[in-house]
């Protein structure tokens, strides 16, 4: 197994991506996967010098031109394919990596990612999930989170099934529980989105819908493991629950369960509907996110998730 790595990604690169990387190493078991770098190739062998750091399972690709946190990300895309996150998409692209991860410019990674890899096959637009979680201690996934700002309902419908395709092949969940956003509880409540959306997720046998769920409840009573939404609402519930998190944290206050609201423990989020493995992190992550973004997108590509939703849709196709 290949994964790539953007070095050059985030507020705290390349350093806080190589302390990630150490860290990883430190802990992996599995001798068989291989790293490969991308970004200061100079930097990046001090650092595995002065901490004496094996490069056995590691291979650096020197970039240059870096697409920066606040460019325009199609123009970045198009004119800098020197950079690490273009340079890591066409490897991906091109069967050298088997997985690609980047805490780098998230809207030049979508545009790199659209312009480069194809969707699968009867998906409509790919989604991005964040944990969500729930106090009996497991965890569901919030979808959509910020790609896709204006839906439809035949959208919510698919982010469900990629979703449900996602925890099940990820954490062996059977049929999992899909629940749609709503301002009530009641089928006919909400705007014209989320009503035509629950006739469809009602309908849809392949989808194990529980109705709709409110805002308050997506805490301290949500009993499903993938919560729908649009893109614009998800990302205002993801930037409430970093809120709450940094509240938790400025308060001195010491709770397991607000601790699950630490990006750090998870990483990075998946890319669903697309022929291949992408997983993109927080702008903020040091050396702990880095390290799970990594851990992730190595369980990702175990999980064969992008394979799984292929097979789901070419079924459903015939």
């Amino acid at each position: 197994m290949k994964i790539g790595i953007d070095l050059m990604g985030g507020d705290y690169a390349p350093k806080s991506s190589l302390e990630g990387i150490e860290l990883i190493l430190s802990s992996l078991q599995d001798s068989s996967i291989h790293f490969v770098l991308y970004g200061d190739k100079e930097q990046a062998e001090d650092f595995f010098k002065e901490k004496n750091i094996s490069r056995d399972n590691i291979t650096i690709v020197a970039t240059s031109n870096e697409i920066e946190m606040g460019e325009s990300p199609l123009k970045a895309v198009m004119t800098k394919k020197s950079s690490a996150i273009v340079t890591g998409l066409v490897h991906l692209t091109t069967g050298k990596l088997d997985g690609f991860m980047s805490a780098g410019n998230t809207g030049a990674i979508l545009a790199g990612v659209m312009a480069l890899l194809k969707p699968i096959p009867g998906i409509i637009r790919p989604c991005i999930t964040v944990p969500l979680p729930k106090m009996d201690n497991t965890m569901g996934v919030l979808t959509d989170a910020g790609l896709n700002a204006n839906c439809k309902p035949e959208l919510l419908e698919q982010f469900a099934v990629l979703s449900s395709l996602y925890i099940k092949a990820l954490y062996g969940r059977e049929n999992p529980s899909v629940s749609l956003l709503n301002i009530g509880a009641e089928p006919d409540k909400g705007n014209l989105l989320t009503k035509a959306t629950y006739k469809l997720l009602n309908a849809n046998p392949n989808i194990n819908f529980l109705g709709n769920i409110e805002g308050h409840e997506l805490y301290i009573k949500n009993k499903s493991d993938v919560i729908v939404t649009d893109g614009f609402t998800g990302n205002v519930v993801l930037k409430e629950i970093e809120s709450v998190y940094r509240i938790i944290k400025s308060r001195n206050i010491k709770d397991d369960y607000f601790e699950r609201y630490n990006f750090s423990n998870y990483g990075g989020t998946s890319l669903l509907g697309i022929d291949a493995t992408v997983v993109i992190g927080h702008g903020a992550s040091k050396g702990l996110a880095i390290k799970n973004m990594i851990q992730h997108t190595i369980d990702v590509v175990k999980a064969d998730i992008p394979n799984k939703i292929k097979t789901y849709f070419n079924n459903v196709k015939t």
